[in-house]
């Protein structure tokens, strides 16, 4: 035989086996299993973040200008979303219609890989707009609740928050489980194409992320230095003052930039990083000759677990009455580290399933990233909670004049990065490491390492549902707080909603 027609038999007999192979995963009850939990895990985040919605809907709304001054922020949120997403829709249907080109005319990719694109900026922007609606029903709500106790009004802004957070892992677990199932189940396609196409879907979500993080953003910061540019400086009046009209357009700025935006961006960051590990499972398994449907399906997995537990995890968060700051931040700590826990449990017997034997160094990956998104927040916290040094220093610096506390401000700032610059680069050397045997200088283990790296980021986000939840209470408590100050309600109001 020829040795060219004897490397084409081999070629042939190794794309048989191929194909045998992923047959044999098809019908895997193992991989279904993990498909079935990862999509339950999804309906179980939008379940609870719909129940979260109804029991914020069924508290006391507050008085009748309570309720007034929150319909004029809905209402301008509203305006600005709507009138953002017909600029996105277009800029969508463009993007389609030349991604169809290419994938029908030109045969140069998937056929699948438009519709994956839109579905991607679909549900980014769902997610942002659920988070919104939910967040201009809550800030009444959450003002009238501090009436009564601190403990009531941290329930509904922080369940009003887990609304969001559910919501966009929600989403983004449902939209990753449908479209495998269609393109490994329905279409009959490999690995390799299923993971190319839904890469595109991420695409989407970040197209999306960019128009809601950026001009949301913008909107936000415009409006928030107006306000007090008019208020206390050129009036002299305090802030959320009912006297300044601009105080609406900072409330809607809270609402449409720090909730609608962030639940885009961190839905992007969210698939991204599970897309990122399905799609490097192919190359990774590869260098280690092993089946690389378990190492597409861990992330999942562990996606589906962390958000299971993040549902459990806000039931720890609850404060006394009368709690300082400090206290305040314990009680929503006490959730994000019982969920963190929980996962590096839950995530051994996964790695373990997936991985064998490279099991427990796979596993130390996916804690490594727990381990620092626990540090990022403590250093974040660290340099921005008024009850540690770096504010109370920039605090001090007003005596002299606003010139040193710009400066103390900027130098604080450029000292606040070293937390996340150290934490994530060493987290990335070691989960490389860990992943390679601590062997940096082998091209074959480099698609291991990198695995190890995404591994390491879906752990670090598998906890999202809770931990944008206590992002989004911010924002909400924030407009709560302009709710009481223009509704005229007593002071305590307001202390309790800015704690």
């Amino acid at each position: 035989m020829e040795p060219a027609a004897a490397g084409a038999t081999g070629d042939a007999e190794a794309g048989d086996a191929d194909s045998s192979a992923e047959r044999a995963n098809r019908k895997d009850s193992k991989y279904i299993l993990i498909w079935f939990v990862a999509f339950v895990g999804a309906i179980i985040a939008l379940i609870q973040a719909f129940l979260f919605f109804k029991s914020m809907m069924a508290a006391d709304e507050g008085n009748e200008r309570m309720v007034e001054i929150a319909g004029y922020v809905r209402a301008g949120a509203n305006a600005y979303l709507t009138q953002q997403y017909k600029v996105v829709a277009v800029f969508f249907v463009v993007i389609f219609g030349l991604l169809a080109w290419m994938a029908f005319s030109l045969h140069v990719q998937s056929r699948w890989v438009p519709f994956a694109f839109l579905t991607g900026g679909f549900f980014s922007g769902l997610a942002g707009w659920f988070g919104m609606k939910t967040a201009t029903w809550a800030s009444s709500r959450t003002s009238a609740g501090a009436q009564r106790s601190l403990n009531q009004g941290l329930q509904v802004a922080f369940r009003s928050g887990a609304v969001m957070g559910l919501t966009v892992v929600g989403l983004g677990l449902l939209d990753i489980t449908v479209w495998f199932a269609v393109l490994f189940w329905v279409a009959d396609l490999g690995l390799i194409e299923i993971t190319v196409t839904m890469l595109c879907f991420g695409m989407g979500a970040s197209a999306q992320a960019l128009f809601a993080r950026v001009g949301g953003g913008i909107f936000t910061k415009a409006a928030d230095v107006g306000a007090d540019l008019v208020g206390k400086v050129e009036q002299g009046i305090p802030e959320d003052d009912p006297r300044n009209p601009a105080t609406i357009a900072d409330n809607v700025g809270d609402n449409v930039g720090d909730v609608a935006g962030m639940g885009a961006d961190l839905y992007e960051s969210y698939v991204g990083s599970i897309l990122a590990a399905i799609a490097l499972s192919w190359s990774a398994a590869l260098a280690l000759n092993k089946n690389p449907f378990g190492f597409a399906m861990a992330p999942v997995a562990i996606a589906a677990f962390g958000i299971i537990l993040s549902v459990f995890s806000t039931r720890f968060v609850k404060t006394d009455e009368g709690a300082t700051l400090h206290q305040l931040l314990g009680s929503l700590h006490k959730g994000v580290n019982v969920a963190s826990i929980s996962v590096g449990v839950f995530a051994l017997p996964i790695c373990f399933l997936a991985f064998r034997e490279m099991g427990f160094f796979m596993w130390l990956a996916v804690v490594t990233g727990l381990g620092a998104g626990l540090v990022i927040a403590w250093g974040s916290e660290r340099y921005t909670a008024y009850d540690y040094e770096p504010t109370q220093g920039i605090a001090k610096q007003s005596v002299t004049g606003p010139a040193t506390v710009i400066i103390a401000g900027v130098a604080e700032g450029f000292y606040s990065v070293w937390v996340p610059i150290v934490v994530v680069g060493s987290s990335i050397l070691l989960a490389f490491g860990l992943c390679t045997g601590w062997d940096y200088t082998s091209p074959h283990l480099y698609a291991m390492g990198l695995y190890g790296v995404a591994i390491a980021a879906v752990g670090m986000l598998s906890t999202l549902g809770i931990t944008l939840a206590t992002d989004a209470y911010g924002p909400i408590a924030d407009n709560a707080g302009g709710n009481a100050e223009m509704s005229h309600q007593d002071p305590e109001v307001r202390r309790r909603t800015d704690a």
